[in-house]
């Protein structure tokens, strides 16, 4: 029978199936942390000593691996790129220099590609950390520090897909980032400068002062002025307020969308009062350096869309509004 003409297993079998996988693949992750021992520390003492970078190394699978580790390296303090073996014995182990550590994985320790490269690695007198799932392999037996990652089953039925093997070598790679995170006492604003693209970063370094509407786009009027004239700043500015100002540009108070709606409704007249009487005095104000998720806060606490900012003596120097928060993707 021709395999295209076989029936396609049932939802349940197929459910018992991926369990089967993830209950394999997780009893060798469990296995991992009953068997960590002192090369872990040594491995990561190795790499935090490291004066360049951690080179990783691996083929095929391994090299997967060892790309997504070599990534998770670099985003977490500690600098790191991938070269991939075959490319290294072609020109590319000029990459490493004697100031580097590097990190070999391969799940037999016996990858012809990564044990030609060892007699080049001990000749550069740089550490060589071994990530294998054989204590005697050739590859564990030449490093500076061998990390076992070895597990009892593939998830492969047939046992040769890599699978319980390169998720138990993510977890450990995983492990030493992270235990070397906190060893350097990595901040949430170290990992936002790695990041600068992503919401975090945005969140974490983004600062108001990116994001105001300064000089001539500022709605401002001052003390004097009438409630028309502040009327007709906010529909020449757009901002559904603007700023109220003395004479020397300090901030006196704001005049929002809502107090027009109140001053409507008390039947003010608006070509003969003026703009102080009617003004919210007590608003809310902050420096240029804030971080822009702080005042993402602040309006959201005070249920208001606009903030004005100043200097050390209330003069306004910008004014920053929930859509230039929304527009920023810090939201």
């Amino acid at each position: 029978m021709n395999k295209s003409d076989a029936s396609v297993p049932g939802p349940g079998r197929l459910l018992s199936l991926g369990r089967a996988v993830l209950e394999i693949e997780s009893r060798a992750i469990l296995d991992l942390i009953e068997h960590l021992d002192d090369a872990f520390a040594q491995a990561a003492q190795c790499m935090l000593a490291c004066r360049g970078r951690i080179v990783v190394l691996g083929m095929g699978k391994s090299g997967h691996i060892g790309g997504k580790v070599a990534a998770t390296l670099a985003s977490t303090g500690s600098p790191a790129f991938f070269v991939h073996p075959g490319e290294a014995s072609h020109g590319d182990m000029g990459m490493i220099t004697g100031d580097d550590v590097v990190l070999a994985l391969s799940n037999s320790g016996e990858t012809d590609e990564l044990v030609i490269l060892v007699p080049l690695i001990r000749r550069l007198g740089i550490p060589l950390v071994a990530m294998t799932g054989d204590p005697e392999s050739t590859l564990a037996k030449q490093a500076t520090v061998h990390v076992n990652v070895a597990v009892a089953d593939e998830a492969c039925p047939l046992g040769l897909a890599p699978t319980s093997s390169t998720t138990a070598a993510l977890a450990m790679g995983d492990a030493l980032a992270i235990a070397m995170l906190q060893a350097r006492g990595f901040t949430e604003e170290d990992f936002a400068l790695s990041h600068p693209g992503g919401a975090l970063g945005r969140r974490l370094l983004l600062k108001i002062g990116d994001l105001l509407h300064t000089g001539s786009e500022m709605p401002t009027v001052r003390c004097e002025l009438k409630i028309a004239d502040a009327l007709a700043e906010m529909t020449r500015k757009g901002l559904g307020m603007t700023a109220v100002v003395d004479a020397q540009g300090c901030v006196s108070g704001i005049f929002t969308d809502g107090d027009l709606r109140r001053v409507l409704d008390q039947k003010i007249d608006i070509a003969t009062t003026r703009i102080e009487s009617v003004m919210t005095p007590e608003c809310t104000m902050v420096a240029a350096d804030l971080l822009a998720a702080e005042a993402l806060r602040i309006m959201q606490d005070g249920k208001f869309n606009a903030l004005l900012v100043v200097d050390d003596e209330k003069r306004l120097v910008g004014v920053l509004n929930m859509h230039d928060l929304l527009r920023s993707r810090v939201i």
